[in-house]
């Protein structure tokens, strides 16, 4: 089918404390907060989105805080997004292991993927974030203090999915989404969707033996691919319905609408729009500065402010 997914929109996993992640995803990675909201389906908890100026999909990680919340830290296994990878500059890396560790968090060398060099850090709540140094990604960065544009994170490089069987998987994505294998090693392919560059490549890790995964903190709830407009997102769920698959309705999340399906292996999909964006509530030089509600929340913003946790950004 004839689908035009761009690439990747975002990354969505649970979260532990809301300012330890803030302040990982700001002072560490040195993203820009692009919206702080909460998340549509439990107004008490924090909806976090980083990326780059104006949070261009491809650019976007987000985050659900939900320290406090009854919520049992997850298990990373088969059927889940299993690391987070975000793209930086060719030679960087030594600067990022020197800023991670001087902020008190372990970093590791990973084995070189497909010719470009890899290290590995835990964030504050235990998921495994990577950070892929290459020269061929040729978005504007954000930039902030401490970080030069020969060293700032891109935005989302890939993301590594996790399966049991990967032929059901990758067939699906390349005969429903457009993506086709572009490299292969041992236990591990990789899909790319519209090119191969950094925000649009999948990794699909497999093994029979991998532990299921559970949803909690410390792990990736989704990842979102990017499609041009709402049309072809009717268009897409339809043949996802004509396929018997269950997919949900189109869902409008404020700054973009998107429908949720998973593929064989349980991964969680979300496609979503590239419009309206992050700056129809607040000026582009005032993003993720003020609490956004969902207009329907509105009328409850005290009692959803005085329900959420005291954070500094």
């Amino acid at each position: 089918m004839d689908f035009p997914i761009l690439g990747l929109h975002h990354v969505t996993a649970t979260v532990d404390d809301a300012q330890a992640d803030l302040d990982f995803g700001i002072q560490a990675l040195g993203l820009r907060l692009v919206k702080k909201t909460v998340n549509f389906d439990n107004h008490g908890v924090y909806h976090f989105y980083y990326g780059d100026e104006r949070g261009t999909p491809g650019t976007i990680w987000t985050t659900f805080p939900y320290k406090g919340r009854g919520v049992a830290v997850g298990i990373k296994g088969a059927g889940q997004v299993t690391a987070t990878s975000f793209s930086v500059p060719a030679g960087s890396l030594d600067v990022w292991k020197t800023r991670l560790r001087e902020r008190g968090f372990t970093v590791a060398d990973a084995p070189p993927r497909f010719g470009e060099d890899v290290v590995m850090v835990a964030d504050p709540s235990g998921l495994v974030m990577e950070l892929v140094a290459n020269d061929r990604d040729a978005r504007a960065p954000w930039m902030t203090a401490g970080v030069t544009p020969g060293t700032a994170v891109r935005g989302i490089h890939s993301v590594t999915m996790t399966v049991r069987d990967p032929a059901p998987t990758v067939e699906f994505m390349q005969d429903l989404l457009g993506f086709e294998v572009v490299n292969e090693t041992d236990g591990r392919i990789r899909v790319a969707v519209n090119g191969d560059e950094p925000g649009k490549t999948i990794d699909v890790v497999h093994s029979p033996r991998v532990e299921g995964a559970k949803n909690g903190i410390g792990t990736v709830h989704h990842v979102a691919m990017a499609i041009t407009d709402g049309g072809e997102q009717l268009r897409l769920r339809e043949e996802i319905v004509r396929r018997g698959l269950q997919v949900t309705p189109v869902m409008d999340r404020q700054y973009f609408t998107s429908i949720y399906f998973r593929e064989p292996g349980g991964v969680l999909f979300e496609v979503a729009t590239l419009k309206p964006g992050f700056a129809i509530d607040e000026a582009p030089s005032e993003l993720g500065r003020a609490l956004k509600l969902p207009p329907a929340a509105e009328a409850n913003r005290a009692a959803i402010e005085a329900s959420l946790p005291a954070v500094r950004v």
